[in-house]
């Protein structure tokens, strides 16, 4: 579903990613490991057209998408959840949610989904006047994940949904993106809680200084000696 090859990504002179190559299969779960500045975030940017590579290509389902402008990426059915959530903050959680349907043109649709995701997210549904600014860390992941889901993405591009969030919403979070996953939405997932982004993974990749060292079905990398001293604080 997803092929990326020789990405090389820079930030001025620095480079971010130094020719890393991986892919995605339909209905997988893949998650995207490493430290801090390791290069992750950056991938996920890049796929979704926020960065440009200097080199490599991206192809989506057969289609080459490295030079697309984001919005057609968005339109393909790629949506980027990104890091810190990013939410509307003067906005309700209604209006941020239509904001995330703009490349739906059924209103019909639009409300239908709305509804789903209030289903999906009772405090959502509780909080739908609200503004978005004023919704607790937890509330407001649940929105922006509402948000991206809202376009009926094919592949979903998660950028550290758990990041600061209390054990019991992480482990709501991680719930959440298994269904999502079993509904038939692909995920590739960007998570520093490694622990969590192993177990509901089919396969995964460890980025560090920008290159990918380790790959394997996530399962394994759970037993492996060198993630488990290096990620999983053992």
């Amino acid at each position: 579903m997803l092929k990326v090859e020789n990405l090389n990504v820079y930030y001025g002179v620095i480079q971010a990613l130094k020719g890393i190559s991986f892919y995605l299969n339909q209905g997988e779960v893949v998650a995207l490991i490493g430290a801090n500045g390791a290069g992750k975030s950056t991938t996920l940017k890049t796929i979704s057209g926020i960065m440009r590579p200097r080199e490599g290509s991206i192809a989506f389902n057969g289609e080459e998408i490295t030079s697309k402008p984001a919005q057609d990426i968005v339109k393909l059915g790629i949506v980027h959840v990104p890091e810190g959530r990013r939410i509307f903050a003067r906005m309700t959680v209604l209006e941020n949610l239509y904001m995330g349907a703009f490349t739906i043109n059924d209103k019909a649709q639009i409300n239908q989904d709305i509804q789903e995701m209030f289903e999906r997210f009772p405090r959502l549904a509780e909080r739908k006047n609200q503004l978005g600014g004023t919704l607790s860390g937890g509330e407001q992941q649940m929105l922006t994940i509402a948000r991206g889901l809202m376009s009926h993405p094919k592949l979903l591009l998660l950028d550290e949904p758990s990041m600061g969030l209390a054990p019991l919403l992480v482990d709501q979070i991680f719930e959440i993106i298994q269904t999502i996953n079993e509904q038939g939405t692909s995920i590739l997932l960007v998570e520093q809680n490694a622990q969590m982004a192993l177990a509901v993974s089919n396969r995964a990749y460890v980025i560090e200084t920008g290159t990918i060292t380790i790959e394997g079905d996530g399962d394994d990398l759970l037993k492996n000696d060198s993630i488990v001293r290096a990620y999983l604080g053992a």
